[in-house]
């Protein structure tokens, strides 16, 4: 072998070396106490997932086997593309010509899904067959990142001098507006409809640019309004308006009826969340031991994937919901104290995003299971079984401890 040969082979070799770093080691200053929540919430939901399976795979050992199995494929998979993201992501990818068809990607995938059978009345689903098994992609749930990181590049560190905030405005609105129509009008999926819009609609409260706050000033009315709404929705005086909305679906209805007054049709629509609200009751402080409940066994839908909070009240009682809702919140307090230390407008958009991305899953989720708001089919990040939402969050993560280690470099202010 020649020199240059020995030389050209060095090379190569460090190259590979770094691209399997990319994968396998997180990039100098990454926030360490974020990480160890994620990985918290990996075990923690693996376990979790496996334990509320068991009352679905009743006499079928196999699909037990493959639903874990997936899990850890899927978190796998997740973790690979959280330190990819980690150490490729960079906010002037924003800027860069390939950033549109990420955008077009999405909004393409969103539409195939209409080409594919529903589940619970949306078109939400990629369906993939393995061996009589069924492996799901759920492009709702990226779209969520792509809608944060459109606002991103769009508002975020906006020097130019518009005539007006819809001059400004318009093509981000316009992006996220197509994509939150196909979601709710195509793939009839409110939930993830209802998580783009809010998270979009945080990431607009970001920029202070000037030109955006009288836009800011009418989103922020149109929360309080659209709160008060809600709340007397769910009032007893709400329940005539609610039966009256000719545009609603009955099974749309029932969700708001049901979050209203389960015991209604206690042995129909108010079933689930009944046998949720027992589990929480059975479960007490230090519930029933792990791998104890009984719910799991019975006529208990969504146990692993909605309600699977309910199993793990049940199992690990309200120290083990505790547990949980502490490593939620030590993710979401570290985003947002980086949040405010970086000046970056763009790095801010993500982290809060991120953040609010969380939060949102966390309410409708808890919300929908304890009966306070109806239930949107919004999982539970990293706890409940699905693929989608595990490795779209740990890649939202990924993108967030890129914007923070370049900050602790000084690469970014």
């Amino acid at each position: 072998m020649t020199n240059t040969e020995k030389i050209q082979t060095k090379q190569n070799m460090k190259i590979l070396g770094r691209k399997i770093r990319s994968f396998l080691i997180m990039p100098k200053g990454f926030d360490i106490g974020l990480h160890l929540g994620i990985i918290g919430l990996v075990i923690f939901g693996t376990i979790m997932i496996g334990s509320a399976s068991m009352g679905i795979a009743t006499g079928n050992s196999v699909y037990l086997a493959f639903t874990i199995a997936k899990q850890i494929a899927f978190v796998t998979l997740g973790a690979l593309m959280m330190t990819k993201f980690a150490n490729s992501f960079s906010l002037k990818f924003l800027k860069s010509k390939s950033f549109p068809s990420i955008v077009f990607v999405t909004v393409g995938l969103l539409l195939v899904c209409r080409f594919f059978k529903p589940t619970g009345n949306a078109y939400a689903w990629l369906r993939f067959g393995v061996g009589g098994f069924e492996v799901t992609l759920q492009p709702s749930e990226f779209a969520k990142i792509v809608a944060m990181l459109i606002v991103a590049a769009y508002c975020g560190d906006v020097k130019k001098e518009y005539k007006n905030w819809w001059d400004m405005c318009q093509v981000p609105i316009t992006l996220c507006a197509i994509m939150f129509g196909i979601v709710l009008g195509v793939q009839s999926d409110f939930g993830s409809a209802l998580v783009i819009f809010l998270v979009t609609c945080v990431c607009f409260l970001i920029p202070q640019h000037k030109n955006m706050r009288s836009f800011q000033i009418v989103l922020k009315i149109l929360f309080w309004l659209s709160v008060a709404f809600g709340v007397y929705l769910l009032s007893p005086a709400g329940e005539h308006m609610i039966e009256g909305m000719n545009f609603l679906q009955d099974y749309q209805k029932n969700r708001f009826l049901t979050a209203i007054n389960p015991f209604a049709d206690q042995y129909g629509t108010g079933y689930q969340l009944i046998n949720g609200l027992v589990s929480f009751a059975t479960g007490g402080w230090f519930g029933v031991g792990f791998g104890g409940s009984v719910r799991k066994y019975t006529r208990f839908p969504a146990a692993n994937t909605d309600y699977i909070l309910a199993i793990v009240v049940e199992e690990l009682g309200y120290v083990g919901f505790l547990f949980l809702m502490g490593l939620y919140c030590l993710i979401i307090l570290r985003l947002f104290r980086h949040a405010s230390k970086i000046k970056s407008e763009r790095a801010r958009i993500i982290l809060v995003g991120t953040a609010t991305y969380l939060l949102v899953h966390m309410f409708f989720n808890i919300g929908g299971v304890t009966g306070l708001v109806p239930l949107t089919g919004i999982p539970l990040l990293m706890i409940s079984a699905g693929g989608s939402s595990t490795m779209s969050f740990m890649v939202a993560i990924g993108i967030s401890q890129a914007v923070i280690s370049a900050h602790e470099r000084g690469e970014i202010k």
